[in-house]
């Protein structure tokens, strides 16, 4: 278990994802400095036999790299504290959540209380795969640090800046007033870029991030005017197993024809569909660029495609913006991925972006996700 006594100037920050609980421990930033990082590490496979638990220090040395059978987001943390209470020799003092939707009610970065784990609870039908496991961490927490502050930090918050146009579908009012409407997902990593480049932050910046789960951004001013993701994370372009924006007659088929229930059309768009779909299986990025250098014509198609639809994207978002200045890629496929930054950026020269690779074009940059540390930027504002 973690050890007794908390640190007041200690912060956990956790990343929760589907199968997978990414943390990083912070302490007390002096003035306007960043957090200085103490450790980070995460519990990969969670839910699988062959999961794993590894912690490295601020300078990257391996602290712990041990395998475990990790069978819930829970246990995957009770590992994470104990390891934080032998290398930090304490719990810390508040902890900060990323909750990817808060549904139309929780639009800000806040503490969490009673009232609000109320909230997301019956905002649960806005993201069926994501509130449940978010609040089940959440009272995890509360329950191996009882009295420790939490902090929500929303993925939907940086896009509460987006103009009615952008927010609004065209369906009738009384579905707007339900809420539903676009919310934009991968804010904490969105607001992570802002942070980072700051004064040096032009006016109109387009932003990718790519990765499993992908999305666009435009940035006006450092604010976002418009975003790929919808209601849901399903929507905006084709990613490992969802489906991005569909024509919606194609669900009124599936309904007809197919007679599939509400329960196997989330199943086909989050899990079945993608790039899974296109190339006949195979989701991961690094795989398919492969297999289509080797002649493989069904990787070949998901990989264009992905490429296609991201630059779709950036050139109606640079429409937008009334030009761009900037193209910001980041996330697992956008920070590691060469080849597809250049087939992706091919066809935007009259954008004055002439190669995928920041070492040969003013105009694109290379960024990492910090969304740990943003996390631990939020929360320590909010943990006076």
């Amino acid at each position: 278990m973690a050890a007794v006594n908390p640190d007041e100037d200690l912060v956990l920050a956790i990343n929760s994802g589907s199968s997978s609980l990414k943390f990083g421990l912070y302490r007390r930033p002096s003035d306007d400095v960043d957090p200085p990082l103490v450790m980070k590490g995460g519990a990969d496979g969670i839910g699988h036999p062959d999961g794993r638990l590894q912690v490295k220090s601020a300078e990257g040395q391996p602290l712990l790299d041990k395998a475990y059978a990790l069978h819930s987001q829970g246990e995957a943390l009770k590992q994470i504290l104990d390891a934080v209470a032998k290398f930090a020799g304490a719990h810390p003092a508040a902890v900060g959540n990323r909750i990817v939707h808060g549904g139309p009610h929780l639009r800000e970065h806040q503490a969490i209380t009673p009232g609000l784990v109320k909230t997301l609870r019956e905002a649960v039908h806005f993201a069926p795969l994501h509130i449940p496991p978010a609040v089940k961490l959440i009272e995890e927490t509360a329950r191996l640090l009882p009295g420790v502050a939490q902090y929500a930090c929303f993925d939907t918050a940086f896009h509460r800046t987006m103009p009615e146009t952008s927010r609004r579908f065209a369906l009738p009012e009384h579905l707007y007033n339900m809420g539903v409407e676009r919310f934009g997902f991968h804010g904490l990593s969105y607001e992570s870029i802002v942070e980072r480049l700051g004064d040096a932050l032009p006016e109109r910046v387009v932003c990718a991030h790519l990765g499993s789960g992908a999305s666009l951004v435009a940035l006006h001013r450092g604010r976002s005017i418009d975003t790929s993701m919808g209601m849901t994370p399903t929507g905006g372009i084709p990613m490992a197993t969802r489906s991005g924006d569909l024509d919606p007659g194609i669900l009124l088929f599936l309904l007809r024809t197919e007679h599939l229930s509400a329960d196997q059309v989330e199943n086909l768009l989050n899990r079945e569909s993608g790039l899974a779909a296109l190339s006949g299986g195979e989701s991961d990025m690094r795989l398919l660029e492969k297999a289509a250098a080797d002649g493989n014509v069904r990787a070949k198609l998901a990989t264009e495609s992905f490429a296609f639809a991201a630059r779709k994207f950036i050139g109606a978002y640079a429409a937008e913006l009334g030009g761009l200045d900037l193209l910001v890629f980041t996330g697992g496929i956008g920070e590691h991925s060469a080849s597809m930054r250049d087939r992706i950026c091919r066809g935007l020269d009259f954008l004055g972006v002439t190669c995928g690779d920041p070492a040969g074009c003013a105009k694109v940059c290379v960024m990492e996700s910090e969304e740990e540390l943003q996390i631990a930027r939020i929360t320590w504002r909010l943990h006076r």
